[in-house]
């Protein structure tokens, strides 16, 4: 592992405990600009709940190597949350989109279709999380 990724696993896992959450591209290893999106994950069979005990830089290294194909699509980032509910972390591959009915949906939609709930949507420009 090369150094600067070392430093972006770090500066992820600083950023989720101190934000709550971040979304970022591990294949640049730039944080995304904040943006007036719904974001929820894409696959939510492949995320990564966690909790709060585990070293968090090395499962972002583990949930990055076994997710790196789809972290490279055009539309997904990783996205990292604590659940400030039961202070989990939770790794996904994260997408968004913009109206917030149309996200509420797709993100039931897509959790039904996988088998797997989807918690919560977020919006990092309104700083606003919605539970499903």
């Amino acid at each position: 592992m090369s150094d600067l990724f070392k430093r972006y696993l770090e500066e992820v896992a600083e950023k989720t405990l101190q934000y709550g959450g971040t979304a970022s591209n591990p294949i640049t290893l730039e944080f995304l600009p904040i943006r007036d999106l719904w974001c929820f994950p894409k696959y939510p069979s492949k995320t990564a709940i966690l909790p709060p005990t585990v070293n968090l830089t090395a499962e972002l290294e583990s949930f990055i190597d076994q997710n790196r194909k789809s972290l490279n699509e055009a539309d997904c980032w990783l996205g990292t949350w604590v659940n400030p509910q039961t202070g989990d972390y939770y790794l996904d591959v994260s997408t968004g989109i913009k109206g917030l009915e149309a996200a509420r949906e797709t993100a039931i939609r897509v959790g039904n279709n996988e088998g797997r709930k989807i918690a919560a949507i977020f919006n990092p420009a309104r700083n606003e999380t919605i539970f499903l």
